[in-house]
C-alpha cells in the first residue's frame, strides 16, 4: 500500500530547494512550497523491512529492526550506504534503526544540509526516532556529518567516520599534497554557489569551528587507512584531531594496517565490525530523555510579517536589541546564519545593537537611535531580564519600558515582528526551585501575551535541563554570560522557535492589527535621547568633545570619545527644559562617580548615588531615571552635584552622554 503524507518542510528545506530552483532559471526569489513526503515500494535490506520515501525530489529510506530498542535509536548514514556495512547490520539486530538521504554531488553544502534537517524532522516527529542520532560518514561524507553536526551538536550521539574528507582544498580540492578531482572541485563550487578563490578561503570546512561540537563532548571515531594518498591524514583526520582535543573534544583515531589497502590507501577492511557497533550503541543507548525545546517558548501570533518578507527573495533587517548576551559572539551570530541558510536569496541586513550593561530602560530609550533609525525593521529580538535583574530594576519601570520598546517598534512598522527573550541568571535558577516566577520573566511574558509576540524562557529551560542532568551549570554552561555550550543551547531553543513559527505561516499573510490599549498609559514608547546641548545655566559644568580616560580603566563601545557633559566639583548645577512624562540620565560611572541632588518644576529635592558596583573598575554606562509618571507638557529638572559621596569613590564626578525624555 502506497502512503502520501503532505508536509510543509520549510524549516531550511524550502529555502534549498528554492536556491537550487533559482540558480537554474534566475529567479530572486524564496518561493514557497509544500513537498510531498511519498513511501514509495517497501523492500528489505540485510533481510530488514526498508521502507523507502521521497523528500521533494531526494530518494532517502530508513530500515527497521525487528524490534526496536527503547526510545528508537538510530544510525543515519551520510553516503556510500552500501559500503562496510556490517556495522550497521549488527546495530539492526539490537533494534538501531538505519536511515540515508540521497543529496550525492551536494558535498555537505548549506542547500543538502538543510534537505537532512528536513528528514531529521520528519524521522523524529512523525516517526518517533531518538532527538540524537549517531553519525556514519565515509569519505566525503565527512563533509556531511560534520556539516549538520557543528549545527547540530545537541542532536548527535557520535560520530563514527571511514576515511572522511575534513578539508574541501584537500579533496576534492587538490590544492594541497592529494591529487584532488578537478571536475569535483568545480562541481562543488556550483553547488555551494562560490567561486574557487571563495572555495579556497572558505572557512567552515570539518576542521573549522569545531568548539561547539566539543563543547557537548560528542565522541568521535575516525577509521583511517595508515597511508591514504586521496584523502591524507596529515590534511585532514590529523589537523581535525588536533583542534579537536585542544577544545576538549574526545577523539579516538583507529588506522588500518591490516588487510588489502586499495585504491591508494582510501579503501581498507574493518576489522571487528562489533566492536564499532558495540561503541556506538553504547553512546547512544539507553535514550536519555531530553526536554523538548517546545516547552520553553510560546508563538502566540507568531512571525507572518517577517516570513513573508523573507520569503520575498528580497531585502530584510534584523535587530538584535540586548546586554552583554547579545553583544557577546555566540547565539547571535549562528541564528543570522540560519537565517542566511534557511533563506538563501534574501538580502539581510543584521543590526547589532547588543550593549553590555544595559536593560529595558536603556533599550527603551535608544531604540530610536540605535535601531529604528536604520530604516524599516522587519524581526528584532529583544533581550533585558538579566541585566534588568542585576541592575535592580523595579517592577512598574521595568514594565514602562518593555511597553514602550514594543509600542515604539510597531509605531515605527506595524508588520515588525518582536521575539521577547529571557535568558537566565542564578537569581531566576534559585526562584524557580524555590517555586516562584521571577519578576522580570512576568514582566515580560505579560508584556508579550498582551501585544501577542513570541517568547522564550530560556531561564526555565535551562533551570529544568540542569534539574534533569542533561548538563552542569558549573562545567557546560558555566556564568549567565554563556560559555559555548550555553550558546549552542540558547541557539537551538531560538532556532526551534522561529523553525515552529515559519513552518506554521507559509501561506498565512501577515496582519495589521492596531495597538491594543497599553497595560501602563506611563509606558515608555516615545524615548529618545536628549543632546547634553540642551542644559542651560552652566555652574561648574563644560562640555568635553571627545571625552576618554585618562587611566587604564575599562570603557564601553560607543561610550567612549564622544561628547561628554562633566562636572567634577560639588555644588556645579544646571537646568534642562524639556517635554515629555520622562527624564533621565545615560552617564559613564567610573571611580570617581558621585552623588547628584535633583528636582523636577522646583519639587523636593532628592539625591541619586551615580557609584556602581562595577565603578572601582570600568567607566560603566549607566542610565537613571529621575521620573517616569510626570504630566505631558514643559518641565525643568534641576541637577547639582552633592558634597556627599560613596564611601568607594574616588570624587564627586558627574559625566552626561545623554539626557533621556518621553
Amino acid at each position: 500500500m502506497i502512503k502520501t503524507l503532505l508536509i510543509t518542510f520549510l524549516f531550511g528545506f524550502t529555502a534549498g530547494i528554492a536556491l537550487a530552483q533559482n540558480h537554474e532559471n534566475g529567479s530572486a526569489g524564496n518561493a514557497p512550497a509544500v513537498y510531498i513526503i511519498q513511501n514509495t515500494a517497501n523492500d528489505s535490506w540485510k533481510g530488514f523491512e526498508r521502507v523507502n520515501i521521497t523528500i521533494g525530489p531526494h530518494k532517502a529510506y530508513y530500515v527497521n529492526p525487528k524490534k526496536s530498542l527503547e526510545g528508537n535509536p538510530w544510525v543515519w548514514r551520510a553516503s556510500f550506504p552500501d559500503w562496510h556495512t556490517d556495522i550497521d547490520s549488527i546495530l539492526l539486530t539490537k533494534g538501531f534503526h538505519i536511515a540515508f538521504v540521497n543529496v550525492d554531488d551536494q558535498y555537505g553544502s548549506p542547500y543538502a544540509l538543510q534537505v537532512w534537517d528536513a528528514f531529521y524532522k520528519y524521522l523524529t516527529t512523525k516517526q518517533s526516532f531518538a532527538a540524537k542520532v549517531a553519525l556514519e560518514g565515509v569519505s566525503r561524507g565527512g563533509l556531511y556529518v560534520y556539516g549538520w553536526a557543528k549545527r547540530n551538536p545537541d542532536k548527535v550521539s557520535c560520530i563514527y567516520n571511514e576515511a572522511p574528507v575534513c578539508n574541501i582544498k584537500s579533496w576534492p580540492g587538490g590544492k594541497l599534497s592529494a591529487p584532488g578531482d578537478a571536475n569535483l572541485w568545480k562541481q562543488l563550487q556550483q553547488v555551494y554557489h562560490i567561486t574557487e578563490q571563495q572555495a579556497l578561503d572558505y572557512h567552515d570546512n570539518p576542521i573549522d569551528n569545531l568548539d561547539g561540537l566539543a563543547a557537548f563532548k560528542v565522541p568521535v571515531m575516525h577509521i583511517i587507512g595508515i597511508n591514504d594518498q586521496v584523502v591524507p591524514n596529515a590534511e585532514n583526520t590529523n589537523i581535525l584531531a588536533q583542534r579537536y582535543t585542544a577544545l576538549g573534544g574526545p577523539i579516538m583515531i583507529y588506522p588500518v594496517t591490516a588487510g588489502p589497502q586499495e585504491l591508494n590507501g582510501h579503501h581498507f577492511p574493518i576489522e571487528h565490525p562489533e566492536q564499532w557497533a558495540g561503541m556506538i550503541m553504547d553512546y547512544s543507548y539507553p535514550v536519555k530523555k531530553m526536554l523538548p525545546y517546545t516547552d520553553y517558548f510560546t508563538i502566540r501570533n507568531g512571525l507572518a510579517g517577517s516570513f513573508n518578507v523573507f520569503n520575498s527573495g528580497k531585502k530584510a533587517t534584523v535587530a538584535f536589541l540586548g546586554g552583554s548576551i547579545t553583544y557577546n559572539p555566540g547565539w547571535r551570530e549562528k541564528i543570522s546564519r540560519y537565517l542566511t541558510e534557511r533563506f538563501p536569496s534574501t538580502d539581510f541586513h543584521f543590526i547589532q545593537a547588543g550593549i553590555p550593561s544595559l536593560g529595558s530602560v536603556p533599550h527603551s530609550f535608544r531604540l530610536q537611535r540605535d535601531v529604528l533609525d536604520s530604516g524599516k525593521v522587519d524581526l528584532m529580538f529583544v533581550e533585558a531580564a538579566v541585566n534588568d535583574n542585576v541592575n535592580g530594576l523595579d517592577s512598574l519601570t521595568e514594565l514602562r519600558a518593555l511597553e514602550g520598546i514594543v509600542r515604539h517598534a510597531k509605531k515605527a512598522n506595524p508588520q515588525m515582528d518582536l521575539v521577547m527573550m529571557e535568558f537566565v541568571d542564578p537569581d531566576k535558577i534559585r526562584d524557580y526551585n524555590n517555586g516562584k516566577t521571577p519578576m522580570q520573566i512576568k514582566n515580560h511574558e505579560l508584556v508579550a501575551n498582551h501585544y501577542g509576540l513570541p517568547s522564550i524562557n530560556l531561564a526555565k529551560e535551562v533551570t529544568d535541563k540542569l534539574n534533569n542532568h542533561e548538563f552542569s551549570w558549573q562545567y557546560d554552561f558555566k556564568d549567565l554570560h554563556p560559555a559555548i555550550y550555553g550558546q549552542e543551547l540558547y541557539f537551538a531553543s531560538i532556532k526551534s522557535l522561529l523553525n515552529s513559527c515559519f513552518d506554521n505561516q507559509q501561506d498565512i499573510a501577515p496582519k495589521t492589527n492596531p495597538l491594543p490599549k497599553p497595560l501602563t498609559p506611563l509606558n515608555l514608547s516615545n524615548g529618545r535621547y536628549y543632546s547634553i546641548q540642551n542644559a542651560k545655566n552652566l555652574n561648574g559644568w563644560a562640555v568635553n568633545p571627545d571625552w576618554a580616560p585618562n587611566d587604564n580603566l575599562s570603557t564601553r563601545e560607543g561610550f567612549v570619545h564622544k561628547p561628554m557633559l562633566i562636572g567634577t566639583k560639588s555644588g556645579s548645577s544646571l537646568t534642562l527644559p524639556f517635554t515629555g512624562t520622562a527624564i533621565g540620565m545615560a552617564i559613564v560611572s567610573g571611580p570617581d562617580a558621585g552623588i547628584i541632588s535633583y528636582s523636577i518644576d522646583g519639587g523636593a529635592e532628592k539625591k541619586m548615588d551615580l557609584y556602581t558596583q562595577f565603578s572601582s573598575w570600568i567607566y560603566l554606562p549607566w542610565y537613571v531615571t529621575f521620573s517616569t509618571d510626570l504630566k505631558k507638557g514643559s518641565h525643568t529638572l534641576n541637577l547639582k552635584i552633592d558634597t556627599d559621596k560613596n564611601n568607594n569613590s574616588k570624587g564627586n564626578t558627574c559625566q552626561v552622554i545623554y539626557f533621556l525624555t518621553n
